[in-house]
């Protein structure tokens, strides 16, 4: 056999080969049994309009059959319900009742109460007032402060020095 005879039957394999993968692709995009491995290439499921009613129409069928088995389980239901609710009902005396004895039971304590909040109110307040802080001056003002009273100190001091002197006479004189 020749190189060119070889050649020749290896294209005429491949020809048939792709043709049997063009059917095989065909059929499952048909819907046929073939299976490939990913489904990105599958077509969606079309339903006839005349399936979708026959689908719907059973469907409805089966819900109007739970529906009726439902609704007399459910009557007996809602009288045990009312019935149950109308027991653990009140009277409006009973209410009035009730809370008479409730006024009762806190009336002792709320006295109580009362006269706790009057007794610190006629008292005068024991704690000293809160000292404000005094905001401090800039620099510069502070600075002409310091130097006027270092200026002013021995005159001060005389003058605070003679009032404490007196003050001890005049108490002295007082106690006698």
């Amino acid at each position: 056999m020749s190189i060119n005879h070889i050649l020749s039957s290896i294209d005429s394999e491949i020809a048939q080969l792709q043709q049997a993968r063009a059917l095989l692709a065909g059929l499952g995009t048909r819907g046929g049994s073939v299976s490939s491995g990913s489904t990105k290439g599958r077509r969606k499921r079309v339903l006839s309009a005349a399936a979708r009613k026959r689908i719907g129409d059973a469907q409805r069928k089966r819900w109007a059959a739970v529906r009726k088995a439902v609704k007399p389980a459910s009557a007996k239901v809602a009288k045990k319900a009312a019935a149950t609710a109308k027991k653990r009902g009140m009277s409006a005396a009973t209410k009035k009742r009730i809370a008479a004895a409730q006024k009762k039971r806190w009336a002792p304590i709320k006295a109580a109460k009362k006269t706790v909040k009057k007794a610190p109110a006629k008292k005068v307040a024991t704690k000293a007032p809160a000292k404000k802080v005094a905001k401090k001056a800039p620099a510069k003002k502070a600075a002409a402060a310091k130097k006027v009273t270092a200026k002013k100190t021995p005159a001060a001091k005389a003058k605070k020095a003679a009032p404490e002197k007196t003050a001890p006479a005049a108490t002295e004189a007082a106690a006698s």
